[in-house]
């Protein structure tokens, strides 16, 4: 380490502090060297001392020391024990609680002395002790040196006012020194190697593990435009000397925008050449700002530059206020038609506030109209800053707000005023020049800022409110399994983009899993994103294959003539076998958690994106599912970014779905998403836990031929059937409504025509399915001489529900209806053959035939 000056022998001069006192016992112990060294240093202090009163508050007895390291030691002859009737700078800077700033010309005898610094540690009324401080040059304590040792001096009284004991305290010069969270360092000229303190690295956002003692490594995280003037620090010209001060902003490893302030002197060598350089880097709330106004408002420029959203700027606003103003109270409103609308209450207990704000905390406030605030209203309508000092005539809602002082600042914007800031002091405040200079400034600059921050939020709610427009407000609840979902929107520009996906209800133990990415983030790929969810639902609904789906939603983009293309996903699963069908077309591989934990990327084969070519073709692969498997469907925001190769970025989510619990699929999802927040691109994440159909439903079904007696065959097949299933009371119902909807699909369609019927706990199905696309139509008037038309009306009123729905080809005309569970004796296998009829029941086929038994108008 270079040689950055030590204590001189200064030992008559100190002890002249003690003058009338008397030496006894050995010297304190002189405190260990650590970081303190480099700031002593650089706030030009030789030695520093503590006194506390002893002996019934009679004497000051010298309690800590501190000198630089490698320095002469001047500790050991420091006087004990101070007399407070003495005549000595000690005693008389304790008495009168003033601070002493003493010149070398007070020491003639030893000019080599140096200055001398006495500085009482406490309150008025109420001292603790003393700060001694000895300089290590004749020139005496500069401004900013004195600056920061009354903060010095501040701290240590805190930690004493804390003190158990303040006779006998703990150590204070170490501890005080690191509550300010002033960063040191050392920098050796011509070797680029820099010799730092913790604090220094914690401001930097830097570990000490990661730092390598070298310049660069700290000018790395500098932003570039503050590297001329940091330049001018590193490489000093030979002339340069004297104390030099600037602020820079560094960029933390987190994204984090922080200003700095700091402070160095230009040591000399033997030469009198510059050998090496000591300074101090704080954040700019540390040391005071009142020697540069125009770095204040450089820093509030960049701050709120920085502030996109209203709460960043209200954190800006506070942060630029009540500190550097020494305010008790900081409150931003909004100006909304003829409404306050708070942003921030700083500090945000109600107890703070006065008493009519807490009665309608949160309520009357926020939303209060100006009228009900005539201040407000007359500094809003004038556009002017009004300073209110301690006792002025304000109305209740704003006395208590700054009893000692009040500043009320209208915040202008291009289009009027865009909101009001309230600063109030407990203890009256009087309003200096350069303070109201700068509550002007901060007005004007953070209008305009909170203006365009309120058009950035109402931006960001419209894209928010888009998105989840165009996504499942939920997802159905499946028999068999647990679907969840998420989604990320993009950390930069407009957050809404193209992932989607979607979970859609095929039958009652068929279900669709989709998932997809269009091109972009931006409102063009939120459109396209919309239509490609309806498109790919209505043709899964309709009743087609997944190749066909995705075929259909092919053609359907390229025929949008549109720049941009779609990837996807599409999976139908069975939930009652747990077969799967996948299709994917340009998107990620799926991914599967076995039960036992382990992971595989299932191998689909792939076509080309969605929306380049119309006669793409994508291919289906089929893949067994066991009870307890996890499918994952996901996008490449997930498992790629810049600093992120796609395979590593599949292994990890391939690990952290091992890794995850599948008992709760939702904490499930939420561990694939990881800690990191948004990210670089849009994230869509879908996860099914398939856990296998606990009662699987009982199916039989009859392929209907178009003949006279077809629906008495349909009765008998459908008889058969229950009393397999042993339900006995109900066949009534079920009966009939299974001769009016094989009769309406007989009378009103043509081509083939089906009957299901399913038992599923306590439902019967009958679904009825036609070669027709057109749903069934209840007639709006059947009066009682018609022969037809009150099928649907008896089905309506026999079911426990009904419905129409499109199949592939056609449509499917269903009825559910209630009966008793299952007896428990095993049930027959199925209706005897000798007792077929017409038609195909499952694979056989009937022969005999016969006419109608009664005939029946139409159905619709």
């Amino acid at each position: 380490m270079p040689h950055y000056g030590g204590a001189r022998a200064a030992v008559s001069g100190l002890r002249a502090l003690g003058a009338g006192a008397e030496d006894a016992g050995p010297a304190r112990p002189v405190s260990e060297p650590t970081a303190r060294d480099q700031v002593l240093a650089f706030a030009g202090a030789a030695l520093a001392a503590v006194y506390v009163p002893g002996n019934g508050s009679q004497e000051l007895r010298l309690v800590e020391v501190a000198e630089p390291a490698g320095a002469d030691t001047a500790a050991g002859r420091l006087p004990e024990r101070v007399a407070v009737s003495g005549d000595s700078p000690v005693a008389d800077a304790f008495r009168v609680g003033r601070q002493l700033w003493l010149s070398s010309a007070v020491f003639a005898s030893r000019p080599e002395d140096g200055p001398l610094a006495v500085l009482p540690l406490g309150a008025a009324g109420g001292w603790l002790g003393c700060l001694v401080v000895l300089g290590d040059s004749v020139d005496g304590f500069g401004a900013e040196q004195r600056d920061f040792l009354e903060q010095y001096a501040d701290a240590i009284g805190g930690r004493l006012r804390g003190e158990a004991d303040p006779s006998a305290p703990a150590p204070l010069l170490d501890p005080a020194l690191r509550s300010m969270r002033v960063g040191s360092f050392v920098l050796e000229l011509g070797t680029g190697k820099v010799e730092t303190d913790s604090t220094l690295l914690e401001l930097f956002g830097i570990s000490e593990d990661d730092f390598d003692g070298k310049t660069d490594t700290l000018l790395s995280y500098t932003v570039p435009e503050d590297l001329p003037s940091l330049m001018s620090v590193v490489e000093p010209s030979t002339q340069a000397g004297g104390l030099r001060e600037l602020e820079f902003r560094v960029r933390r490893p987190t994204g984090e925008l922080c200003w700095l302030r700091l402070s160095c002197r230009v040591l000399r060598g033997a030469d009198d050449g510059p050998e090496g350089v000591v300074g101090l880097v704080t954040a700019t709330s540390v040391l005071r700002q009142s020697a540069s106004d125009v770095a204040r408002v450089q820093w509030l420029t960049a701050a709120l530059d920085d502030a996109t959203t209203v709460r960043d700027v209200s954190r800006v606003v506070v942060a630029a206020l009540r500190e550097p103003l020494a305010a008790d109270r900081v409150a931003l409103a909004e100006l909304v038609d003829d409404r306050l609308a708070v942003t921030v209450l700083d500090p945000p207990a109600a107890g703070a506030w006065p008493e009519l704000w807490r009665s309608e905390w949160r309520s009357e406030w926020p939303d209060a109209p100006v009228s009900a605030l005539p201040t407000l209203q007359q500094v809003l309508r004038d556009g002017r800053m009004s300073l209110w000092p301690a006792g002025a005539s304000l109305e209740p809602g704003l006395t208590g707000v700054g009893p000692g002082g009040l500043a009320v600042l209208p915040l202008p914007a291009k289009s009027g005023v865009a909101g009001v800031c309230l600063v109030g002091w407990e203890e009256p405040h009087e309003f200096g020049p350069e303070e109201r200079s700068l509550l002007t400034a901060t007005a004007g600059l953070v209008g305009q800022a909170l203006k365009r921050a309120h058009a950035y939020d109402a931006e960001q709610e419209l894209a928010t409110l888009l998105q989840r427009s165009l996504l499942p407000r939920r997802l159905p609840e499946l028999p068999g399994g647990t679907a969840v979902a998420r989604y990320l929107p993009a950390q930069r520009g407009l957050q809404v983009g193209g992932d989607w996906y979607d979970v859609i209800a095929l039958s009652e133990s068929k279900v669709a899993l989709v998932i997809g990415d269009v091109q972009g983030h931006s409102a063009g790929a939120a459109t396209i994103m919309g239509q490609m969810r309806t498109a790919v639902r209505a043709y899964a609904v309709e009743g087609h294959p997944p190749d066909v789906v995705v075929s259909h939603a092919n053609r359907l983009l390229v025929g949008m003539e549109t720049d941009l293309f779609a990837t996807c996903c599409y999976v139908e699963l069975d939930m009652e076998e747990g077969n799967a069908l996948f299709v994917r077309a340009g998107h990620l591989s799926p991914l599967l958690r076995h039960p036992d934990g382990s992971t595989e990327e299932v191998a689909v084969e792939g076509g080309i994106p969605l929306g380049i070519a119309a006669d793409a073709e994508f291919p289906l692969t089929a893949v067994a599912l066991s009870p307890g498997t996890v499918l994952a469907l996901v996008t490449d925001g997930l498992v790629e970014a810049a600093d992120l190769q796609l395979d590593e970025g599949m292994l990890r989510t391939r690990e952290a779905l091992a890794a995850a619990d599948p008992t709760d699929p939702g904490r499930m999802a939420d561990a694939l998403l990881g800690e990191n927040g948004r990210r670089e691109d849009d994230v869509a994440l879908l996860l099914l836990r398939y856990d296998g159909m606990k009662v699987r439903p009982v199916r039989a079904g009859w392929v209907v031929w178009r003949l006279p007696d077809a629906v008495m065959h349909g009765r008998r097949f459908a008889a058969r059937t229950l009393r397999s299933w042993s339900i006995g009371d109900e066949a009534d119902a079920v009966l009939l409504i299974v001769s009016e909807l094989v009769t309406n699909a007989l009378v009103h369609t043509q081509g083939a025509v089906r009957l299901d019927l399913t038992h599923a706990g306590d439902r019967v199905r009958i679904a009825v399915t036609d070669s027709s696309p057109r749903a069934p139509a209840k007639p709006v008037v059947v009066d009682w001489e018609s022969t037809g038309g009150r099928g649907l009306f008896l089905v309506e009123a026999m079911s426990a529900s009904w419905g129409s729905v499109p199949v592939g080809g056609g449509k499917q005309v269903w009825s559910e209806i209630v009966v008793p569970p299952p007896e428990p004796e095993p049930a027959q296998d199925g209706p005897a053959p000798d007792d077929a009829g017409p038609g195909r029941e499952d694979t056989r086929s009937g022969r005999k035939r016969g006419g109608l038994r009664r005939k029946r108008g139409g159905l619709r």
